[in-house]
């Protein structure tokens, strides 16, 4: 027999299961937000390599479209 098969639980107070659910529920909104930035940038990405054997890259309106999406990031860095 197995003495040391703890069936996978542990016991804790009333105390130390609310500070679990918080950490719980905290690590899954830093994941959604890790999840909006990451599909916020993919597609710069995408178009920044499209074409490489093009040695430049016609971008009109450029300043405009970098500042929306700066807006973009930082709503999502500030849980938007």
């Amino acid at each position: 027999m197995n003495d040391d098969f703890d069936f996978g639980f542990t016991a804790v107070n009333e105390d130390e299961l609310e500070v679990t659910k918080e950490i719980k529920v905290s690590s899954e909104i830093s994941k959604q937000q890790l999840d909006k930035l990451y599909n916020a940038i993919i597609p710069l990405l995408n178009n920044l390599k499209a074409n490489p054997e093009k040695d430049y890259i016609l971008w009109p309106d450029r300043l405009a479209k970098v500042e929306a999406f700066e807006t973009v990031l930082q709503k999502i860095y500030r849980g938007g």
